[in-house]
């Protein structure tokens, strides 16, 4: 027997890899590491998909109009130096999580950004923009006396 020194637990936990190779043969093609983790939790978080600095710069381009996948592949892979593969399951984590929108136009795939999940987001945190006026205000205050100091200092 082949199994003899490993132990009875990692011949099990063996078998059961290879029967979970097995049924993926014959049912789905292999997930990839984002699909597998997006398994795991039914949908993304907001904050989840926008902590991606990948994601908010895929934003920030759909935000000046409607890209094709491609379009947004090239400027991605120049700035952040990942695959296409990878531009692509930025895009599908986007799409899923109801961030943008992509409409097929022959063969290219048209994204636009959907502002419903971004207003669920400034409306989460609107309640602590009174913290932030209430230190801007200050801050505006500061700055103006400091603008202030520095022409009397220049004057004189």
């Amino acid at each position: 027997c082949t199994f003899l020194g490993r132990g009875l637990y990692s011949w099990r936990v063996e078998q059961s890899h290879r029967k979970r190779r097995l049924e993926r043969r014959q049912g789905e093609p292999p997930l990839s590491i984002l699909a597998k983790t997006e398994l795991h939790r039914p949908a993304m978080h907001a904050f989840d998909v926008l902590g991606d600095p990948v994601r908010r710069r895929i934003l920030e381009l759909l935000a000046r109009g409607e890209c094709s996948a491609g379009s947004v592949t090239e400027v991605i892979q120049k700035e952040f130096g990942i695959t296409q593969a990878g531009v692509s399951q930025h895009l599908r984590a986007l799409r899923e999580s109801g961030f943008v929108q992509v409409r097929v136009d022959g063969p290219r795939r048209i994204y636009s950004v959907d502002s419903k999940p971004l207003q669920e987001v400034d409306a989460w945190i609107a309640q602590f923009r009174g913290f932030w006026k209430q230190r801007l205000h200050a801050l505006t205050g500061e700055i103006a006396r400091g603008k202030a100091k520095r022409r009397e200092t220049d004057q004189s």
